[in-house]
């Protein structure tokens, strides 16, 4: 699966909110400052060649949605930071957090059960 550059990600983001959405639908939930129709016209059809969205034809327009889940997107973002910053080690990525972002303990006991159930 091929990465996203950072605009795509924030269309790929309304997109996975959204489910379908027209062209113009997608501006105004972009961040500031917002892209003009015509870049986001481009990059939505750089998504679709790349097989992120697909089309559905709606009158002489097209509906776009995603082909490629959140949760699909997100399992191989996390495995390539993973393997780029971490040496691919869960448990020194999840040290990494546990220190750098001071979790609370209330968070670390939550991270805790859901491993644990992940064991079962």
């Amino acid at each position: 699966m091929l990465k996203l550059a950072k605009r795509e990600e924030q269309i790929m983001q309304v997109f996975w909110d959204l489910q379908k959405a027209f062209i113009r639908d997608l501006i105004p939930l972009l961040p500031d400052p917002k892209p003009h129709y015509n870049s986001v016209a481009t990059i939505v059809k750089i998504l679709e060649e790349k097989g992120f969205l697909d089309h559905e034809t709606i009158g002489n327009m097209y509906c776009y949605f995603p082909v490629i889940g959140r949760d699909e997107y997100q399992k191989h973002a996390m495995k390539d930071i993973v393997s780029q910053y971490f040496d691919n080690s869960y448990p020194r990525m999840l040290a990494f957090f546990a220190k750098e972002q001071n979790l609370s303990e209330d968070e670390l006991s939550e991270i805790l059960k859901i491993i644990k159930s992940k064991k079962k």
